[in-house]
Order: C-alpha cells, then structure tokens, then sequence
C-alpha cells in the first residue's frame, strides 16, 4: 500500500495549520501539542520546509514560522518534495536508478506503475494547501 511518511503527514499538519490560523506565526511547540507530535521530530520537519522556502522562520522570543507563499501556491507535492527529497516513487525503479533494479529488463510492470505515478505526482501537484484547510 502506498503510504506517506510520517514526517510529510506532520508537514502537511504544520503547513495546514499556519495556513488555518491566517498565517500567524506559530510555534513548534503550539503546533507538536496541538496535534501530538513529536516537537523534536516536527523541528527538523520544519528545518527542512524552511530550508525548501515554504515556510520562513521567524527568531526571537515571539518567533515561529508563517508560510513563505499564499496557501493556494503551495501544493502537497512542494511538501513532500520537500521533506522525503526528490526520491518520491511508488517503486524502487522511480526512485533510484533503473540499473540498481535487478529485473528493470525483464519488469512486465513497470510501464503500468509508470502511468499509477505520473497521476499521482499530478494528483499531488495540483492540491494545494488551501484546499486541505
């Protein structure tokens, strides 16, 4: 079953939460008690998606984050790219290079899994976070 990481659920929990609160700044703390995450885990998530520009950190004793773009400019796929890499696939041969698959030749799958990806990745990319608000 195709499954998304745990860490891309609490990013999207996070991004979907500073969207619903106008974009205030929040905090890791508000936003892991909130939801019951993990707050270490949640901050390296939210390093990451200040590291890939979709959300800005704020420093000082009123500091938190607050979205880098509109709601409706941001969609899941940013996320996930975001947090699991450019290595998102629903098989190992979408996700590393074919040669490392020993039956990538001889795969009477593939073409099929191929389609199953190019409309999940569009089905991603077309979401957008102010439709999960």
């Amino acid at each position: 079953m195709l499954k998304l990481s745990k860490k891309v659920e609490y990013g999207l929990i996070a991004v979907r939460h500073i969207a619903s609160v106008n974009n205030q700044i929040s905090t890791v703390k508000e936003i892991s008690e909130r939801y019951a995450i993990p707050s270490d885990v949640l901050a390296k998530v939210m390093q990451k998606l200040t590291r890939g520009k979709l959300i800005v950190s704020h420093q000082g004793a009123l500091g938190g984050y607050s979205l880098a773009r509109r709601s409706d400019e941001i969609s899941v796929m940013d996320v996930i790219s975001i947090i699991e890499g450019s290595q998102v696939g629903i098989a190992q041969c979408f996700t590393e290079e074919p040669h490392n698959c020993s039956i990538y030749n001889n795969c009477t799958i593939k073409n099929p899994l191929e389609k199953i990806q190019h409309n999940l990745q569009h089905v991603f990319s077309s979401m957008k976070v102010s439709e999960i608000v």
